[in-house]
């Protein structure tokens, strides 16, 4: 019985709470016994790998049930998310750009290859986010292509939502059975994340960051800035409410995990699991917290245009105004094409770089450093990208705003 007790406590108990314990427990075991934390890296990635594997499955019965059983006054609710989404990444490439011209890095590069090719172009990225909307829904399913995956299910659930009300019933109920398994993967978070740490700190350490800490810090900076005002600014002049406690409830419950994980696409069940929590629109976040995984890239825009203009002051290249905007939209639309694991966004750069006519060589060489700087570099972009998800998603779905 006490038994029960005890087990009945911790799987209702805070899950932040829990999380915040195995961070400092992981912290602890890289330092008294690193060859235990490598080894209990095992428990990190097999939460990681759990993430992934629900999360396709997840997001297309939920779409398509989402949809076959919306109701007609949620329609209009995904057109501002939307547009929310596109202004934050917007305004975070541009934020990008005016911090790193006020305050200009320049790299040491080197030759260090990088096993990913880059894309030549934007028509290569957009050529590949066409190719991805009509992939085979078993393939996108089997390499976590989450556009053909939201392509399929939002098809499954238009052309079901005239469907016999049993049929619909039933793939409501197939919803709620896919959630709950996601529920019982999230509550394993505090294990995965102390075994992510322990084996991060053990293999790496953070000393190898420290010939870098300028660019980290223009990096961290504008993600911070990104996260406590402009997200803020935009959801207030949405709302017209105070929106800092949904910005510290996402940072501190979508955010942490995400930190750690290191993955948009792995995120996906952990910010349904949120939403469901703040009580929001289940027809819309169903769908918006998806497609935020795979367009809603602040943090990956940051990215691309802060090592960007590294290599053009590095190379002492002058930048006028009109390139640095066209850069800032360039960023946001290749952070876009970026995919949801770590690392995505930095194959991306030679992209921008191509705007200063610098050679690819020379970018992969940035490629390169974004690399050894993405032990915290990835794990804040994917933490700001995941949690503004669910703040802009949020503002507009909340269940107020249903009767207002």
């Amino acid at each position: 019985m006490n038994k029960n007790s005890l087990l009945n406590r911790i799987l209702s108990g805070s899950l932040v709470l829990q999380i915040a314990i195995g961070i400092a427990a992981g912290i602890a075991l890289a330092f008294i016994s690193p060859d235990a934390a490598e080894s209990s890296m095992l428990l990190g990635n097999l939460f990681v790998s759990a993430l992934k594997a629900v999360a396709p499955v997840l997001v297309l019965v939920l779409v398509a049930s989402a949809i076959a059983n919306r109701k007609a006054s949620h329609t209009s609710q995904m057109r501002p998310i939307v547009i929310m989404y596109f202004l934050g990444t917007v305004a975070a490439a541009l934020l990008a750009v005016t911090v790193s011209t006020i305050f200009p890095t320049t790299l040491v590069l080197q030759v260090t290859e990088v096993s990913q090719s880059a894309p030549k172009g934007i028509g290569e990225v957009l050529e590949t986010l066409l190719l991805k909307l009509v992939d085979n829904p078993i393939n996108a399913m089997l390499n976590a292509n989450y556009i053909g995956i939201l392509v399929w299910g939002v098809l499954l659930g238009v052309f079901l939502h005239h469907a016999a009300e049993t049929t619909r019933t039933a793939l409501h109920d197939l919803s709620n059975a896919v959630t709950s398994i996601v529920h019982v993967v999230i509550r394993l978070a505090p294990v995965g994340i102390f075994g992510l740490v322990a084996g991060n700190l053990a293999e790496g350490g953070l000393g190898v960051l420290g010939g870098y800490a300028r660019i980290l810090t223009i990096l961290l900076g504008c993600m911070i800035v990104v996260a406590l005002v402009i997200n803020p600014l935009i959801v207030g002049i949405k709302t017209r409410r105070n929106p800092y406690p949904i910005v510290f409830t996402a940072l501190r419950e979508s955010g942490m995990v995400a930190f750690f994980t290191r993955s948009s696409a792995a995120n996906i069940p952990v910010n349904l699991a949120l939403c469901e929590r703040l009580d929001l629109e289940e027809d819309t976040y169903a769908v918006s917290i998806p497609l935020g995984a795979t367009i809603n890239m602040g943090g990956a825009a940051i990215t691309i245009t802060v090592l960007t203009l590294a290599a053009v002051h590095t190379l002492g290249i002058s930048v006028d105004l009109p390139t640095a905007l066209l850069l800032s939209i360039v960023a946001a639309l290749s952070a876009c094409g970026a995919s949801g694991v770590p690392g995505g966004s930095l194959l991306l750069i030679p992209l921008a770089c191509g705007l200063f006519g610098i050679s690819n060589d020379v970018a992969m060489q940035v490629v390169a450093v974004g690399f050894v700087i993405s032990v915290l570099q990835d794990s804040a972009e994917t933490a700001l990208n995941s949690s503004t998800d669910v703040v802009f998603t949020a503002a507009v779905a909340t269940r107020k705003n249903r009767t207002s």
